[in-house]
This record gives structure tokens, C-alpha cells and sequence, in this order.
């Protein structure tokens, strides 16, 4: 057997961290099918939205449920199943986990026990965004969903006003209207942004430009969907 090949089964005592598409089920890459498709168990933050996308694979795995709710729990028995030598996938309902997704508690429960971590990369929204946007990436800060009290993203955003590199969030459907004239309100209608919804999906949306112009498209279109924003240093000219 080759490398290649030893590299698409998992080893028993092994956590794999795999990333599973974010839209497009195309975009899962071989690797991580196989892996998906062979391990022991599945850890994933919702047993039906793993479910039927490993049915509509052909693949047929034992699920645990591991979300935000059982997430401390469930990591240290996952770390036990993985220390008795069990191959165990944690993946979180699209994307990468451990990035705004269940995934860092099970991590550092093998890690602590000296169990192998394997990461099986693949889609990310932060990650495709930043590169399609046009904002700089030499650097950036990810800060994750910001708390859903309006004082505390415009406390959020005076904070890191002047900051030196582009600053990455999520936002939900529910407030991105919100967000977007929050940022106007805080740091200006010249600043320029990105947001961008439904990344790989058939309604896929780049909105980059000055935030005063970026939020008066944001509101003519649908709010439906999942948000990345991303601001980019006070300095930069597009």
C-alpha cells in the first residue's frame, strides 16, 4: 500500500479533525470521505445534518451527538473511546470544526492525554472569503460571532478601531443588518468591508466596498443565510 493510500485509512487510537463542506458537496475532498466513511464513530454537532449527508455519500457510520451543549462531557468520553484505541472523526455541520464550531474541547482532551490529532483540512467560510474578498491578508484577526448585545459589538469595534490587520467575524442572519450599521456607526462610512453570504452555494454574494455603500446593497437583497464580515484596517485603499 502507498503512503497516499495508508493516508486515507484511519489508525485506530487516532482523532481526526475533518472538514466537511460548507455548501457545495463537492467540495469535500477524498481524503476526508474516506476517513468519514471508515472510522469507528462520528462525533458531529448534529446527527441528522451528518446523518444525510453521509447517506447521500453512500456511507453507513455509527453518530454522537458532540455540540455546544454536551460539548465538555462528550469530549473527555470521546478522548476515552480514542484512548482505547477507537478511530473517532469529529466534524461540525459545515466547515472546519473548532473555528466558531464545537471541536477545541476534544482537541485538548487528547492533547492532555498525548492521543494523535490528525487534522483532515478542507472548506473553511473564514478562509474562502479572505481569499476572494480583495482585502488584505497578510495578517488578520478571526473574533468568531460577536455577543448579540449592540453595545457590546460597537464596545467590539471602537476597541480594535486603528487595528493594523483585517478583522474577521460571523454573523447570523438575525443581526447582520444590525451589524453592518453598527460599523458604519463605529468606524465610519469610508471604511471598506466584505460581506459576503451563502459562500459555495447557489446564492453566493461578494458585497466589498465602503461601508455606507456595502450596507444600502446589503438591505436591498435577501438577509437569509449565513454571514462572514470582514474590515479591513483603517489605512487600506481598495
Amino acid at each position: 500500500m502507498s503512503a497516499e493510500n495508508a493516508s486515507l485509512r484511519p489508525l485506530p487510537g487516532h482523532l481526526y479533525v475533518v472538514a466537511t463542506p460548507i455548501g457545495n458537496l463537492a467540495d469535500l475532498t477524498e481524503r476526508a470521505r474516506a476517513i468519514l466513511g471508515t472510522v469507528d464513530l462520528v462525533a458531529c454537532e448534529d446527527t441528522r445534518t451528518t446523518g444525510a449527508m453521509l447517506t447521500r455519500l453512500g456511507l453507513h457510520r455509527e453518530l454522537t451527538a458532540y455540540h455546544d451543549h454536551n460539548e465538555t462531557e462528550a469530549a473527555e468520553k470521546l478522548a476515552t473511546l480514542v484512548a482505547a484505541g477507537k478511530s473517532v472523526a469529529v466534524v461540525s455541520d459545515a466547515g472546519t470544526p473548532g473555528l466558531s464550531d464545537p471541536g477545541f474541547r476534544v482537541v485538548r482532551a487528547c492533547r492532555r492525554r498525548n492521543l494523535p490529532v490528525v487534522p483532515v483540512p478542507g472548506a473553511s467560510a473564514l478562509t474562502a472569503v479572505l481569499s476572494a474578498a480583495g482585502l488584505p491578508t497578510n495578517g488578520f484577526f478571526f473574533a468568531g460571532f460577536l455577543p448579540p448585545k449592540s453595545a457590546a459589538r460597537l464596545a467590539f469595534l471602537e476597541k480594535y478601531r486603528d487595528f493594523d490587520y483585517t478583522i474577521a467575524l460571523y454573523e447570523s442572519c438575525h443581526r447582520i443588518d444590525k451589524f453592518a450599521a453598527e460599523i458604519v456607526a463605529a468606524l465610519g462610512p469610508g471604511r471598506v468591508v466584505c460581506i459576503a453570504k451563502e459562500v459555495t452555494k447557489i446564492h453566493e454574494t461578494f458585497l466589498v466596498g465602503l461601508a455606507a455603500d456595502v450596507q444600502a446593497r446589503l438591505l436591498k437583497g435577501s438577509l437569509k443565510g449565513e454571514f462572514v464580515v470582514l474590515i479591513a484596517p483603517k489605512s487600506f485603499v481598495p
